[in-house]
C-alpha cells in the first residue's frame, strides 16, 4: 500500500518533509502506476501530495470530526485519484486529486454528522457546507439595508442564493439545528406507554408495486445501456459526468480533465445526447425526453 508505515502521529510530519514534484516527474511516476502497476511509483506520487490533503482535511475541522479521521478519509480520496488520473490528459495532479479529497471528506462528515442520513444530493451537499455562512451572510447584508428579515424571508434569499429549492433549506436547517433522538424513547403524555417507533407509518412498496418498479428499473437500465453503447468513450465518459452521478461535474472541470475548451465539452454533450435521444425514441418519447 502506498501509506503502508505512515499513522496518525507519523503522517502530517512525514507529509511536510515530502518532495515536491516536477510536471515531468509527476507524469513519469503516474504512467509507471499506470502501465506497470509499479507500487514504487504510487507511493511516492502520494506522499508528494499528502500535504495537499492534509491541508485540505483542515478545512473540515469545524464539523466536530477528529483531525485523525479527516486526514484518513483525505487519504483515501488521494489514493483514489492516483488511480484514476490519467497523466495523457495534460493536467497537473494536484488539480484532478483535490476533487477527489475534498469529495471523500465531504461525503465522510455527512455519513457521520447525524445517525440520519443527512443527504447525498449536490443541492443538499451544497446546503449542508454553505448554509450558516450564507445565512450569516444576507443577515450581514440586510442589516447593514436596515431591513429586518423573519426566517421565512431568510429561508427564500437563502434558496435564491445557493440556487436549491426552498424545500431543501427548510429540510436542511431542520437537520442542522435538531440532535438525535432514539425511537425507542416512551412519547410524552401517553397513557399506555407507547414508544415514537410505533408510530412510524410503513410506505414500503407493496409486493406488486415492488415487481412492476423492478421490472421497469431493468427495462429503463437495459435501454441506457444500449443508448450508451452508441457513444464514443470520450462521449460516454462526459455523460455519466454531466448527468449520471449525485455530484454532476461542470463544462468547465471536465474541459480540464481532457484538454478541451468548454465549448467543446458542451458540443460533445450534447452530440451524445443527440445519439442517445435517437436511440430512446424506439422506446417511447417519455423515455426519450430524460436527454432532451
Amino acid at each position: 500500500m502506498a501509506l503502508e508505515g505512515m499513522n496518525d502521529d507519523t503522517l502530517p510530519r512525514q507529509a511536510m518533509r515530502a518532495e515536491y514534484l516536477d510536471a515531468e516527474t509527476e507524469a513519469a511516476l503516474a504512467r509507471a502506476w499506470r502501465d506497470q502497476r509499479d507500487e514504487q511509483a504510487l507511493h511516492r506520487l502520494v506522499t508528494a501530495y499528502m500535504r495537499l490533503a492534509i491541508a485540505t482535511a483542515a478545512k473540515f475541522r469545524r464539523y466536530g470530526a477528529p483531525m485523525s479521521d479527516l486526514i484518513q478519509e483525505a487519504s483515501l480520496g488521494l489514493m483514489k485519484a492516483a488511480d484514476k488520473f490519467d497523466p495523457d490528459r495534460g493536467v497537473r495532479f494536484s488539480t484532478y486529486a483535490v476533487w477527489w479529497i475534498k469529495a471523500s471528506i465531504q461525503e465522510f462528515v455527512m455519513r457521520n454528522w447525524s445517525m440520519v442520513r443527512t443527504g447525498s444530493t449536490s443541492s443538499q451537499k451544497a446546503l449542508f457546507f454553505n448554509l450558516r455562512r450564507v445565512q450569516a451572510q444576507i443577515a450581514r447584508e440586510a442589516d447593514a439595508e436596515g431591513v429586518a428579515l423573519d426566517g421565512a424571508q431568510l429561508r427564500e434569499r437563502v434558496a435564491i442564493t445557493i440556487g436549491v429549492p426552498l424545500a431543501d433549506v427548510e429540510m436542511m436547517e431542520g437537520r442542522l439545528s435538531g440532535s438525535d433522538f432514539s425511537l425507542n424513547a416512551v412519547q410524552s403524555g401517553d397513557e399506555e406507554g407507547r414508544e415514537w417507533v410505533e408510530t412510524l407509518e410503513d410506505d414500503g412498496a407493496g409486493p406488486e408495486e415492488a415487481v412492476t418498479e423492478a421490472h421497469d428499473g431493468q427495462l429503463m437500465r437495459n435501454w441506457l445501456g444500449e443508448a450508451m453503447g452508441r457513444l464514443t468513450d470520450r462521449e460516454a465518459y462526459i455523460v455519466r459526468e454531466r448527468r449520471l452521478i449525485d455530484e454532476p461535474r461542470t463544462l468547465e472541470s471536465l474541459g480540464q480533465e481532457l484538454g478541451l475548451s468548454k465549448e467543446r465539452v458542451r458540443q460533445l454533450e450534447a452530440q451524445a445526447f443527440g445519439k442517445m435521444r435517437k436511440s430512446l425514441e424506439s422506446h417511447g418519447e417519455e423515455v426519450a425526453s430524460l436527454f432532451a
